[in-house]
């Protein structure tokens, strides 16, 4: 499958452009075609489980409105003709058929990528100057769309304003994108786009946790940890020359042990690569109605039965003494790195009963149970 980029190498592209500098790639998909059309995002926005918003105003009158949805049809007819942008996330999530185009970016880490965002802008419709802590490939899929941006800029915003917009904006660059057009931003890049008529922009994000998301991420992880871990302790302890200090000692002691909580599990690695499979995810995996036993899984694949992954699962492994640690939406599977990197390469894993020991038929079992994969009948 090839990389949606141009006359570009993945190699090049990593080495000049990934979280260095911006990269317009005219063509990325040429004659791109997209699944959904506007009416159909409408549709989804209002929908429970979709997460959507709708955006109006302008960064001239600065008079910048946000709904968030569930949306209903009289919300969408209240809308004018202009200057207003629908916004829906994980609409690959929802649409599956859709996970093959973040197939194209597996130059990028599986782990890495985020999710499918969809926008539907009117004529004039923005979200204003703003600034991502992310990489982002904006994909042109309909209709025409002015993008500036702006490495140096004032970091100050609009206040008393429901969107993150920059108080002011002085673009460096600027391009119209066509359909089949993309434009790579790293982290940083001030843009901001505007529809010059009726269309889509697909937005490829992706994971960038904050030191802040990791470390509450931890302790929230040692704190449901099978075991508490040790208790601050101070046999040597002197009478208090000043009232209420903590002194140097006691502070090195406290940091000792909250390190050692960190140390003694030896699981660090598996908790970031928990927290990686699950980080921004929306909603979880829902076990099936009944479980699967190992012997019916046997039986259904070799009646043909196929698998298909939750939209909803993310996976991951690192590799382990004894095989791989699978890490779907923060569970963690034991297997051998063959059926970790299988189950992780396709969205319909291509495995038969004959390919499975029974190790690797537990796992898959357990898996199935927790809801991470169907079982598929071509019938």
């Amino acid at each position: 499958m090839n990389a949606p980029l141009g006359l570009l190498t993945t190699q090049q592209f990593l080495e000049e452009y990934w979280q260095k500098k911006p990269c317009l790639i005219r063509q990325a998909i040429p004659g791109f075609e997209p699944l959904l059309d506007g009416d159909d995002l409408a549709g989804l926005a209002c929908e429970e489980m979709a997460e959507s918003r709708l955006v109006s105003g302008t960064f001239e009158a600065q008079d910048w409105t946000l709904a968030n949805g569930p949306f209903g049809e009289s919300d969408f007819a209240a809308l004018g003709d202009e200057n207003w942008t629908l916004l829906v996330q994980d609409v690959e999530k929802h649409y599956a058929p859709l996970q093959a185009l973040i197939q194209q970016f597996s130059f990028i880490p599986q782990w890495r990528l985020d999710d499918l965002m969809i926008s539907f802008a009117a004529t004039g419709g923005s979200v204003g100057p703003h600034v991502d802590q992310y990489d982002v490939f904006l994909l042109q899929a309909e209709g025409n769309r002015q993008w500036q941006i702006a490495s140096s800029f004032e970091p100050d915003l609009l206040q008393d304003c429901p969107l993150n917009v920059l108080k002011r904006f002085q673009p460096e660059q600027e391009w119209v994108l066509e359909p089949g057009d993309m434009l790579y931003l790293p982290p940083n890049v001030a843009h901001h786009g505007v529809a010059l008529e009726p269309g889509m922009t697909w937005s490829i994000g992706s994971r960038a946790p904050s030191t802040a998301d990791l470390l509450q991420g931890l302790g929230e992880w040692l704190a449901y940890s099978e075991q508490e871990g040790g208790r601050y302790t101070d046999p040597d302890l002197k009478s208090p020359e000043r009232a209420g200090e903590i002194n140097l000692e006691a502070l090195q002691d406290l940091r000792k042990l909250m390190l050692s909580g960190i140390n003694e599990n030896q699981k660090l690695d598996n908790y970031l690569a928990a927290f990686m499979s699950r980080f921004r995810l929306a909603h979880d995996p829902m076990p099936p109605p009944a479980a699967v036993s190992p012997e019916k899984l046997l039986e259904e694949l070799r009646n043909g039965a196929g698998l298909f992954r939750n939209p909803w699962t993310r996976l991951c492994w690192v590799e382990s003494p004894t095989g791989a640690h699978l890490y779907a939406a923060g569970q963690s599977y034991e297997c051998s790195t063959w059926l970790a990197e299988t189950l992780c390469e396709w969205e319909k894993p291509r495995i038969s009963a004959e390919m499975l020991d029974q190790a690797s038929l537990e796992t898959l079992t357990k898996m199935i149970n927790s809801g991470h994969f169907l079982l598929t009948h071509k019938d």
